[in-house]
């Protein structure tokens, strides 16, 4: 029978791998969900199947089926009722959750030993049990209120105190005397519950300087890095669930927290290139560009109208579309989808550029335009279409701000200085359709608005883009 519990387990296994290689591509991704939930499915069918074989602890069926059917119920409903501007918070708050369980784990596996000091594995195998158990909680925990706060900052709350709080720092950003001692001070608990394994003080210290640690590595960053942070408190939920894994010597918890750990880790790091941030700075908490005098913008920005843009773009004969956050809040996909529709059945070359950052989360206008059925093969990446710009008529930007913000290159003291942007004001007209003149999530004026070749097209995305569609030929 253990070989079929190890069967169970490499195809639960198996079936998240291949989920996880679906997930690449927006137009496979459902498959890789499904893929992947079967995965789940398995692994906790053979998981309880072992536990009654075995006599492993007592199954309480009730409280089995309650679980799953509570648990699917709340899923299915949060899935069904989240809008897609909602989406990021939505990971965030599931990342903050995985690390809880494992964390939650954890501690139910020490309760256990304590509960029977008998049973207390000796030598190794104490120092391995407990040192797994201590990181899952650091990890897990200060995921948890990571998470937590990360969402609360992606929903718009007030900022906390006025300002986004900056604790002292030497050197490096990530070099910061107050996470550095309270990390030592978790250290230092879990060596101490290796001395003394039945003392439950330490794993309750060990969850308190957790969760205050996540708060203060969140804490001061501001919304323009939280892309990256939510791609790293993903990782993190992975590695917590790695963590637990070897203290229940569970090999399926290794691997899949492993793959979690893994991809949230690459996930960070193109994060990282793409808003040019250090990978070990963000994977330690530290974040945020450069500062200093920033250079000022000259000129003004010019209106137009819907009758003016559809004027140029009748003429046009090259469009590339360059979707942001904005057009997710006005919920402007399908005026978007409309557009290009119409703009290609003219016989006009109509392209999406995406930005790796584009909108709250990666992927996120990637899934939007999904949505809206815009056809994948004209919806490319940044370093796709960066070079084509130059030979475009058309540029239209529609919500961003600083993915298309040339400060990037010319100011060295913009906090997005050296950060890759779409350089769409080499095109021939660039149209923005805006809310109105102020600056965008990350706060830092966009010279693009006030260039010669610009055009500012104000008003909510949809509303705007509605009007101008009966417009084009």
């Amino acid at each position: 029978m253990e070989d079929w519990v190890s069967i169970g387990y490499l195809i639960s296994a198996a079936l998240f791998i291949f989920g996880l290689k679906k997930l690449g591509h927006p137009r496979t991704a459902p498959f890789g969900n499904q893929l992947g939930a079967m995965g789940m499915l398995v692994a906790v069918i053979t998981t309880i199947l072992e536990m009654q074989l075995t006599g492993d602890g007592v199954i309480d069926w009730t409280l089995i089926a309650g679980g799953l059917i509570l648990g699917s119920a709340i899923g299915y409903l949060m899935a069904k009722r989240v809008q897609m501007t909602g989406m990021p918070e939505l990971v965030a708050l599931f990342n903050g959750f995985g690390g809880a369980a494992s964390a939650l784990v954890a501690l139910s596996e020490i309760q256990k030993y304590i509960g029977d000091a008998d049973t207390l594995p000796e030598g190794l195998a104490l120092t391995v049990t407990m040192i797994a158990a201590g990181l899952s909680a650091l990890v897990g925990w200060m995921t948890l209120t990571g998470s937590l706060l990360a969402m609360y900052k992606l929903k718009g709350g007030v900022e906390i105190f006025g300002k986004w709080i900056k604790t002292p720092t030497w050197g490096p950003t990530w070099l910061n005397p107050v996470k550095v001692l309270l990390f030592l001070s978790v250290i230092v608990m879990i060596y101490m519950s290796i001395e003394e394994p039945t003392n439950t003080t330490y794993m309750w210290g060990i969850i308190g300087v957790s969760c205050l640690l996540g708060i203060v590595l969140v804490l001061p960053i501001g919304g323009a890095d939280m892309p990256v942070v939510v791609s790293m408190l993903n990782s993190y939920s992975g590695w917590a669930a790695a963590a637990i894994g070897f203290s229940l010597g569970n090999d399926l918890l290794i691997v899949v927290g492993a793959l979690v750990g893994s991809s949230g880790a690459i996930l960070s790091s193109i994060m990282c290139k793409a808003m040019n941030r250090s990978f070990v700075s963000v994977i330690l908490g530290g974040f945020g560009g450069k500062s200093g005098p920033q250079m000022q913008v000259q000129g003004e920005q010019v209106a137009i109208e819907a009758d003016g843009v559809a004027s140029v773009l009748n003429d046009a004969d090259s469009v590339i579309i360059i979707p942001g956050y904005g057009m997710a809040v006005a919920q402007a996909q399908q005026s978007v989808s409309e557009l290009a529709r119409k703009l290609r059945a003219q016989g006009k070359d109509v392209r999406f550029a995406i930005h790796p950052v584009a909108g709250r989360l990666p992927g996120h206008m990637n899934v939007l335009l999904a949505e809206a059925r815009v056809p994948y093969d004209i919806v490319m990446e940044m370093d796709e279409l960066n070079d084509d710009f130059p030979d475009t008529d058309v540029a239209i930007v529609i919500g961003s701000n600083d993915i298309v913000n040339p400060a990037a290159q010319d100011d060295p003291n913009s906090p997005i200085a050296g950060m890759p942007v779409l350089e769409c004001w080499k095109a021939k007209h660039v149209f923005v359709c805006k809310r109105g003149q102020g600056t965008g999530y990350s706060g830092i004026e966009n010279p693009l608005f006030f260039k010669e070749n610009t055009r500012m097209f104000y008003g909510n995305a949809k509303a705007s883009l509605d009007k101008l569609l009966p417009m084009i030929d």
